[in-house]
């Protein structure tokens, strides 16, 4: 522990035991607690889909989703949905867990590997193309069920942003085989494109009673919105799996790319990945009270659904068992 870590921890005066208990403790979180009151139907109807699809046949993939609660996340990030989008939003979660955790596997000896299995995504959403896996056939029945509760444009942008998704992974096979350092703005560029956030807001869109106009929904702060609670949404969990991703030998994480390039304890980094996090935080918090007068109730019912995903991404990743070490280790390093 280097001497300026130890008069960080001495000026903040922090007694907490655990590396959550430094996350609670500098974390801004603006956003109360909330969760759906269908929590326990899409935890339900989460569980059938996957059985439907066969993605849950392999226990690993079922032992996975026990410990992610995919349903959970969903029911806190979009707590005043109705229960049909509610019900998407859970199999889409469990569905982007499954399928990240298999192209890291995949992905991580040779990128070319994964080739097969991107493009047979890239051409159900873009082409219609008919699925030739288990995975596969579940992004087309999660296709059908978008383009059943949103408008033609909604889910357009939501087959969109979904692809922007798909194309990431490969940027992160390719980052995790280099063997130079990742710098902290490759790290961001690159969580930025695979972190999933993005392909829900069409669904946040959907359930409001009123399409947005183009307009509102293009306007230049609205988007500068959409970026921050992404970034904000993803890098919270960064926090929490850190411990998990330094074990796995895991490289795109933003408290890990601060480690490496502070070259410093792992608690030190996770603080100054809070101070990025809470200052994305207040920008966006900033930029709403600044727009929100100027919007539609549809513009309003968007804007906090991309809140919710900062909110529900906090409260989830506090508890899941995914991330159950991030209790039980120490938030003072050994000197």
């Amino acid at each position: 522990m280097t001497h300026e870590e130890i008069a960080l921890v001495a000026q903040d005066g922090f007694r907490g035991d655990s590396l959550r208990d430094l996350i609670d403790a500098h974390l801004y979180m603006p956003f109360p607690f909330q969760t759906n009151r269908h929590a326990s139907e899409a935890a339900a109807g989460v569980d059938e889909w996957l059985h439907t699809w066969g993605l849950t046949d392999d226990p690993g993939v079922a032992a996975m989703i026990a410990a992610t609660r995919p349903a959970e996340l969903a029911a806190y990030n979009s707590p005043t949905v109705d229960a049909d989008v509610l019900q998407i939003v859970a199999n889409q979660i469990s569905y982007q867990f499954i399928f990240d955790d298999q192209a890291e596997e995949v992905g991580r000896l040779t990128p070319g590997r994964l080739l097969p299995m991107l493009s047979e995504s890239i051409g159900i959403l873009r082409d219609g193309r008919p699925p030739s896996t288990p995975l596969g056939a579940a992004l087309a029945d999660l296709h059908r069920q978008v383009q059943e509760r949103c408008t033609p444009a909604q889910a357009a942008r939501w087959a969109w942003n979904s692809r922007e998704y798909v194309h990431g992974l490969l940027y992160e096979a390719v980052a995790q085989i280099e063997y130079a350092p990742i710098q902290i703005g490759l790290c961001k560029s690159i969580r930025s494109l695979i972190a999933g956030v993005e392909p829900f807001y069409p669904l946040c869109e959907a359930a409001q009673r009123h399409e947005m106009v183009a307009e509102e929904l293009h306007h230049p702060v609205m988007r500068r919105l959409g970026r921050l609670s992404a970034d904000a949404a993803v890098w919270i969990p960064d926090l929490f799996s850190a411990v998990k991703e330094h074990r796995a030998g895991g490289m795109i994480n933003l408290a890990l790319a601060f480690q490496r390039a502070e070259r410093c304890s792992l608690p030190m980094a996770v603080r100054l990945a809070i101070e990025a996090i809470n200052s994305t935080i207040n920008e966006f918090e900033a930029l709403y009270e600044e727009i929100k007068p100027k919007l539609s109730p549809a513009g309003i019912g968007y804007a906090e659904g991309m809140a919710g995903w900062i909110r529900g991404c906090y409260f989830w990743s506090r508890t899941v068992p995914r991330y159950a070490d991030t209790a039980l280790t120490s938030a003072v390093p050994a000197t």
